[in-house]
């Protein structure tokens, strides 16, 4: 499927009105996404229209509450459909992917027992790393890790088979890597990992920008993501089989709801933040139509935003594409990670890269000063800047969404070119 042309990319930008903000007299150009993209209009009068009119508490017999619950169903329907899921009971809400995954960590962490294994990975984010270590370490459980391969920093999985045994109780592996934009096998490692009886939790927080999740093809048996990741607000999202959900104990308060999701939704949430996902997911779903200026007929969500998905890889692939060329001629930058033209589908519009002697902050300081938003450090990819001998400096993070231009891309390469000099 085709990318998007110049007069859809301008509709497309005009629903964000963070593009508008202005640098030194340039227009900004959001290379940031990887650590939490900008909202579209649709999202952010779904939250205000919520905090105006249905502001309530769960479970309440009266108007505003009534209308609260009822969002707050769609909602949980909505994301089910977003992960590729049919029951919107195993959809759970929290602060973010982080908590919930610590929540989730210490639950399962109850079956575990001294002999047990985890497997976690030196790529991933540290949200998908650290609270399943530290549960292993309370429960007196191994740890093994999956290490990267060298050439082009992907999961090593030649390691997986002699690391998995019928000791194995949990596989954590992101989808995609936030720091190198790889995506990973995911539906391999799940199939390799339960073979043995293994849960696999599949931390799907960068690759949801960019690709959309499905959990029965992958067959995991949880799958966490973040909307501010998508062009939403700052909410978790977790999905987990029912039958794990249902069975497992969760850390709570009394009284509390002991059915699904209530179960493991601690507290209020954020429900003006939830009513953004809603409204944010309903954005995706309709892109490709809106752009097109057609009707979306009789498709169901999940078909549609697959069409959208479609239609987002294909401009990022360009973008992608765009970039790497552009690097090739800039001998004092390294970009890490897949770099071949012919591999793109092995990645996301992700780069982090480095310079022979200026330092990634200042990189990020230059770029800033030209309007042009990247991030530096580590951004908790830890074990991976750690691996490849980059700390405390990290490396320079660019990113691209479907709201970039082919033409912020060749600002940014000139930017770079220019700071080399």
């Amino acid at each position: 499927m085709n990318g998007f042309t110049h007069e859809q990319l301008t509709k497309i930008r005009a629903q964000f009105p963070a593009l508008a903000v202005e640098v030194a007299g340039e227009p900004a150009a959001y290379f940031d996404g990887p650590a939490g993209t900008q909202v579209p209009q649709p999202v952010i009068d779904a939250m205000v229209h919520y905090l105006s009119k249905n502001s309530a508490n769960h479970g309440g017999l009266f108007a505003t509450a009534i209308a609260s619950d009822a969002m707050l169903d769609a909602a949980h329907l909505a994301c089910a459909e977003f992960v590729g899921a049919s029951d919107p009971g195993e959809i759970i809400f929290g602060q973010n992917m982080t908590s919930l995954t610590f929540a989730i960590s210490r639950a399962i962490a109850r079956t575990w027992k001294p002999g047990d294994e985890i497997v976690v990975t030196r790529l991933d984010h540290d949200a998908n790393v650290s609270p399943w270590v530290l549960a292993a370490r309370d429960a007196g459980v191994t740890v093994r890790w999956i290490d990267v391969r060298d050439e082009d920093l992907t999961l090593d999985l030649s390691q997986l088979d002699a690391i998995l045994s019928p000791r194995t109780r949990l596989v954590a592996v992101g989808a995609a890597s936030n720091s190198t934009g790889g995506v990973n096998p995911i539906r391999e490692i799940t199939a390799r990992a339960q073979r043995g009886g293994a849960l696999v939790y599949i931390d799907a927080v960068h690759l949801s920008p960019h690709q959309l999740p499905d959990v029965q093809q992958i067959g995991c048996d949880f799958l966490a993501c973040s909307a501010y990741k998508f062009f939403g607000p700052h909410t978790g999202i977790l999905w987990g089989k029912r039958a794990l959900l249902e069975s497992l104990e969760a850390y709570k308060v009394r009284p509390s709801p002991t059915d699904l999701p209530g179960k493991w939704m601690t507290g209020t949430q954020s429900h003006e933040s939830i009513a953004g996902v809603l409204a944010c997911i309903e954005y995706l779903a309709n892109l490709h139509a809106a752009v097109e200026g057609v009707s979306s007929g009789q498709q169901s969500r999940r078909e549609k935003l697959a069409q959208s998905y479609a239609r987002i890889a294909a401009h990022e692939r360009s973008l992608a594409e765009q970039f790497l060329r552009g690097m090739r001629e800039l001998s004092h930058y390294r970009v890490m990670g897949i770099t071949d033209l012919a591999r793109l589908e092995e990645r996301v519009a992700t780069f982090s890269l480095i310079h022979t002697t200026i330092t990634p902050r200042q990189l990020a300081i230059e770029l800033g000063e030209r309007g042009l938003f990247a991030w530096h450090g580590n951004y908790y990819a830890l074990n991976l800047s750690e691996r490849l001998g980059r700390e405390p400096a990290g490396m320079l993070r660019v990113g691209m969404v479907h709201y970039n231009t082919h033409h912020e891309v060749e600002r940014l390469l000139a930017a770079l070119r220019q700071i080399d000099r």
